[in-house]
């Protein structure tokens, strides 16, 4: 999903018209530091910096346990700031909204290799530590349990990356989460067409001559395209598109805009990296370790997790507490991005958090 959310968000902006612009929200950024981090490669980093967003302040129970922290997590590519756009923000964290952050403690983190936290391009380029699943989710860990000292999660939201790593979370704490809210995912090794156009993402950078073992002068550009041309597909909402790019000629300029958008940005280490940090996931053996509740939820016009694959209705069934859903394609859905766009599936999430205790 390299850049995938970010690419996703793009396009669903594009063919809605809706303004790109974030809100202003009343937020709180900060660094973590981690010292002697440890990487499931073996790898070490003196200090890894974590950086993360806030919003709201943590209220604690007569025990002294924090009782209102909402985790959200980004997926591949994103950082913490995604969730403050209006069709995430707007929906949920506004007054009276479902996370208003008058009653909820909010913590958006960007994940290593992402956003402001520490990632190749920081100078390390190839020679940063080759960071996987299981390391993200321990520095989020970190920035919960050591920045912020919140001890429990009332609810823990993931989207595409996010979503994976919400299912490694509700396996590694069961008791830590009392409900998780995985979007658009499979909690299943990667492998098939999902695998297929990573690897040619991986492999498009680096057979660029460029790309010079991750060494470059010069961003590989034609590698770099090519990784950009497979996320816009692998990101795309097919009703939306069609409907706002009725003709050859504003599908040609709207690929001509989202590449200049995206190159402007993209520095190859860093993508590659986030790629490649999805080798080895596969919480499958485990679902049934999961206790808290689970409400899953994917779209029908999702073409990284399409659902004529029929795993998630087998899965789902071995956690415990666990309910998936499925949204069906419509005019309303906007492909893999349909899980940044609240309105689709907000009362799925009003029933999760009455199911798991809030009213």
């Amino acid at each position: 999903m390299t850049r995938l959310t970010l690419v996703a968000a793009f396009l669903a902006f594009a063919a809605s018209g809706m303004d790109a612009r974030a809100q202003t929200y009343d937020t709180h950024e900060a660094d973590y530091v981690a010292h002697d981090f440890h990487f499931a490669s073996g790898e070490t980093l003196a200090e890894l910096k974590l950086h993360y967003t806030t919003l709201g302040s943590p209220l604690r129970d007569a025990s002294g346990h924090v009782a209102n922290a909402v985790l959200i997590l980004h997926g591949t590519g994103g950082d913490g700031h995604q969730f403050l756009r209006p069709q995430f923000a707007g929906v949920l964290f506004a007054p009276g909204g479902l996370l208003d952050p008058k009653k909820y403690f909010i913590i958006l983190p960007d994940d290593i290799g992402h956003g402001k936290s520490s990632k190749p391009s920081d100078g390390l380029r190839a020679h940063f530590p080759h960071y996987a699943y299981a390391d993200m989710v321990a520095g989020e860990f970190a920035v919960v349990k050591d920045a912020l000292h919140v001890d429990h999660l009332r609810l823990l939201m993931g989207t595409s990356m996010g979503c994976m790593h919400a299912f490694m979370w509700g396996e590694t704490w069961p008791d830590f989460v009392d409900a998780l809210m995985p979007l658009a995912c499979l909690p299943t090794q990667i492998a098939g067409r999902n695998r297929l156009w990573r690897a040619m993402t991986i492999d498009a950078i680096k057979s660029d001559p460029a790309w010079m073992g991750g060494e470059y002068r010069q961003e590989p550009r034609e590698g770099l395209r090519t990784a950009e041309d497979l996320l816009l597909v692998a990101g795309s909402a097919p009703i939306q598109m069609q409907k706002t790019l009725p003709t050859r000629d504003a599908a040609d300029a709207f690929l001509d805009e989202t590449m200049t958008k995206q190159l402007a940005t993209l520095d190859a280490n860093d993508l590659l990296y986030q790629v490649a940090s999805s080798r080895d996931y596969d919480p499958s053996p485990s679902l049934e370790k999961i206790r808290a509740h689970v409400l899953w939820i994917n779209s029908a016009d999702d073409f990284i997790n399409p659902p004529e694959l029929g795993i998630a209705q087998t899965m789902a069934p071995r956690i415990p507490h666990g309910r998936f859903v499925l949204i069906p394609a419509s005019d309303q859905t906007h492909g893999h991005g349909t899980h940044t766009w609240a309105a689709v599936w907000q009362t799925y999430l009003a029933e999760l958090l009455k199911e798991s205790g809030q009213p």
